[in-house]
């Protein structure tokens, strides 16, 4: 059963946290926030790069001092001892306050779980910090939605391993610092335990880096080559030759998607009142009151966002009991993705025509072409972690109990 209320408990963890917020987040901040979400497209908001990059050190400093950025992690590791609930609370509160989250990425967290004490003494104080910034390297050009077939090879040379291969989609390679990567090791093995998770330095002597144009005008993702690049064996995480499993840890930190969930609701409103304010110059009617197929689209979306915020109730629900959720995480993700499409698809039909115009200072394009640019940017919604067919393959084998096929 789901959970929906908060135990007194709770609420004072939520009035607590919004108490931080109120206090600690820089008002540029919130005011930017309305440009956020063009999900990978060039930020668009009113604050220069230097006033948002000061904005955001400021905001990380205080929300670093709570050990909020890390909160699950032991309060000895920069952490916060936080329980699964008190977590999702936050993230809401955070969300609904349109703050931005701080936080480790998941190499962090397998890193706390199954890396050496030498790996955790050089890479953890930096993840709180901020210090490093790292890309996944786990898709290759043959090797995608079937992770297990990587091919880029690293093998043994004395004390190092001497990497060669291609990775693809990289997300941030260009001025990423680090790397965590899926490589094989044993290609004699069956493939799902020849690979080893491996922490490489970008700025070794042998990788390069060719970034991808996207539709959006961003250039976020890359294409990475390694071509006799030496690391240390040590920086292997886990056992050599089981890094799938190692690799399948980030499961068990995935989000309830809470984020998500609050942010569908505050792009609904921004569309609403956007809409509201879009007249017909000859009828003096609002868009949506002219379009029934418009107005009956908002609210299958406003339905929409509301079911997948009851997602995320579920899986906190299960995570809070001490359940790791597994295939509702995929149900989460199935839903979330292709709800996004619809809603940015939507918003254009809505906006009409100059909400397709790409062009920022455009007069006639609403929001600095924020909406055309989420448009395009849901085109990968569906792909990125883990495409629809293979959530549905989770769901179908997993949730439901259904063979292989």
């Amino acid at each position: 059963m789901v959970d929906f209320r908060d135990t007194v408990e709770d609420a004072a963890w939520r009035a607590e946290v919004q108490s931080f917020v109120d206090e600690h987040l820089p008002d540029q901040l919130q005011a930017d926030a309305y440009f956020a979400g063009s999900l990978g497209g060039p930020h668009r908001g009113p604050m220069s790069a230097d006033q948002r990059r000061e904005a955001m050190a400021s905001w990380r400093e205080a929300v670093k001092n709570r050990g909020w950025i890390a909160p699950a992690w032991p309060k000895e590791f920069g952490g916060a001892d936080m329980k699964p609930m008190q977590q999702f609370i936050m993230r809401e509160v955070f969300s609904e306050a349109q703050a931005p989250l701080m936080s480790v990425p998941d190499v962090a967290s397998t890193i706390m779980v199954h890396g050496s004490d030498e790996l955790k003494k050089r890479y953890l104080p930096g993840f709180i910090e901020g210090k490093e910034r790292w890309c996944q390297g786990y898709s290759e050009p043959g090797s995608g939605s079937d992770l297990a077939s990587v091919q880029t090879r690293a093998v043994r040379d004395g004390d190092d391993f001497v990497v060669n291969g291609q990775k693809i989609w990289t997300s941030g390679a260009q001025v990423a610092d680090m790397m965590f990567a899926l490589v094989r090791t044993d290609p004699d093995a069956p493939k799902h335990r020849g690979i080893t998770y491996l922490l490489l330095d970008m700025k070794s002597p042998g990788i390069s880096v060719r970034p991808l144009a996207q539709m959006t005008g961003a250039r976020e993702f890359n294409e990475v080559f390694f071509e006799d690049v030496h690391v240390p064996a040590s920086n292997a995480v886990g056992e050599i030759n089981r890094g799938w499993y190692v690799g399948a840890t980030h499961l068990d930190f995935e989000r309830s998607s809470i984020g998500n969930a609050v942010g569908f609701k505050l792009r609904l409103e921004k569309l609403f009142n956007r809409v509201k304010e879009e007249r017909d110059a000859e009828s003096g009617r609002t868009t949506v009151n002219h379009m029934p197929s418009v107005r009956t689209a908002l609210a299958d979306r406003w339905i929409e966002a509301d079911v997948a915020r009851s997602f995320s109730n579920r899986i906190i629900t299960l995570q809070n009991r001490g359940v790791i959720a597994n295939y509702e995480a995929s149900v989460q993700k199935l839903f979330s993705s292709e709800f996004h499409q619809r809603l940015s698809n939507t918003a254009v039909k809505a906006l009409g025509l100059y909400a397709t115009i790409y062009d920022e200072d455009d007069a006639r394009v609403p929001d600095r072409a924020m909406w055309g640019t989420y448009y395009l940017a849901t085109v990968a919604e569906t792909i990125g972690a883990g495409t629809s067919e293979i959530q549905r393959n989770v769901i179908a084998t997993r949730g439901l109990g259904l063979p292989r096929g």
